[in-house]
This record gives structure tokens, sequence and C-alpha cells, in this order.
């Protein structure tokens, strides 16, 4: 079973996104996929519709009280579940602390799915957190969608510092560039600057308004316009992310 969090330090990039059509592309290629909505919008059970039983399922799991299997939902997909995001997962870095001083608590709540599922994608919160440190060391990769600009880099030059900073495997970070506006001479150069890295993907998602009517359809991109330019996008990026893990 191979972990993946779409996270990055600041909020509207893209990462939800990425995080939903990601997964239905793994989905669609019949690897066993589930996502888990760890950020307290629950954008990603909204976009599929989903909704947590209860608005402590959070805080019941990290307490023991429930089996993550309980809280997994069917999305209508084939091979795609999901655990909803719920109202009290607002207040997981209190209740990780709680466990203690270990930072493999997440790690362990997921080891019972290992042989239900080939791959879970993780909808984190932005911003540094006691939560952040636990998805991190679950994760096999960390996937940050940048926007190409000097400060959202910076975002990504934060996220290398703090990985140093807590001994974190630099290499199960990697980046693509989201929300990629081919008119503006900045986007193209950074892009260009950055892809001499080896953490940043070739294939990057373009600002589309597919991808913002998928509030609309509360579907991945692929479900509604299967043809669109952003469906063809993040396919291309699932492609490169996928030779990479397999």
């Amino acid at each position: 079973m191979i972990t993946i969090a779409l996270y990055n330090l600041k909020g509207g990039v893209g990462k939800t996104a990425g995080c939903v059509n990601l997964a239905h592309l793994a989905a669609m290629d019949e690897y066993r996929t589930l996502i888990w909505d760890l950020d307290p919008q629950g954008a990603s059970g909204f976009y599929y519709q989903a909704s947590a039983g209860s608005a402590k399922d959070t805080k019941k799991l990290v307490e023991q009280h429930v089996a993550i299997s309980e809280l997994i939902q069917h999305t209508g997909y084939d091979y795609l579940d999901i655990i909803p995001s719920d109202f009290s997962s607002r207040k997981l870095d209190a209740m990780l602390e709680a466990q203690g001083n270990s930072k493999k608590y997440v790690k362990q709540l997921l080891k019972p799915l290992k042989n239900d599922y080939d791959l879970v994608f993780i909808d984190c919160p932005p911003g540094f957190s006691v939560l952040a440190e636990h998805i991190f060391q679950a994760a096999d990769i960390v996937l940050l969608p940048t926007i190409p600009t000097t400060l959202s880099l910076r975002t990504f030059e934060a996220v290398k510092s703090f990985f140093e900073e807590k001994k974190i495997d630099l290499a199960k970070l990697m980046c693509y560039f989201s929300m990629v506006d081919s008119r503006k001479a900045l986007h193209l150069e950074t892009m260009e600057a950055f892809h001499r890295q080896r953490r940043f993907f070739s294939s990057y998602i373009p600002y589309l308004s597919d991808v913002e009517k998928m509030g609309i359809y509360q579907a991945p991109v692929m479900a509604f316009a299967p043809s669109s330019r952003a469906a063809q996008a993040y396919t291309e990026l699932w492609e490169e992310l996928k030779e990479g893990i397999f």
C-alpha cells in the first residue's frame, strides 16, 4: 500500500483538486484506492458527495473507539473509497499531542488497511502542525501542488527546510505546478527554472474553468469532462506519478 499526501503550506493552490482527480484516475486504472480527507473544510468529501456519519468520527478513530475500516464509504466509482472529513478533525493536532511523543500515530492508524488498498491519498490541511509531521512520517510521497510564482516557491523551500529540520526523508517530497497561466511570462520562466530540479514533475495543471466546475458537478473532471484539457492534464500527471511509484 502506497500513501500519497497532497499538501501545501498555503491554501488555494489546487491541492484538493489534485487529490480528487489523481485518486479517481488511479481507480480508473483499477488500483484499489482510498481518499482520506483530513482537511476540516471537507472538500474532497464534497466532490464525492460523501459526508461523515458523525461530527466526531475522527475523534473516535484517534481515541481508538472505532476502527478506521468503519469510517470508509464507497464513492460510487469502482475501486474508489473515501473517509470524509468531519468537524472533530479541526482538533486533530491536540488529539495527536495527547497520544504522546510518537510521530507515527497516523501511520499506525492506516496499518490495518495495508492489504485492502493499493493507494491511499490523504487530503491534508495547510500549514505546519503536529498533524502535518504525522502525515509526512506516514506518507511514502508528499506531493506539493505549487503555483509558479515567487511567493509560492518560497513555500516549497519552507517545506523542504521543515523536512530537513525534522529529519524526514527528502526523497518523499515531490512537486508539480498547478493553476498555471501560460499567458504569464513569470509562470513560464519560473517553471523553466524549477524543472531543472528533479522533485518537480514535468506535467502541470493549467488554470482552467473545468477544474472549478468540479464544485458544480460534485465530481472529478474525468467524470463530467473526459475530453477536456483539464482531464488530459491530470491524466498526464497521473501517468508520470504512476511511472515513479510502480
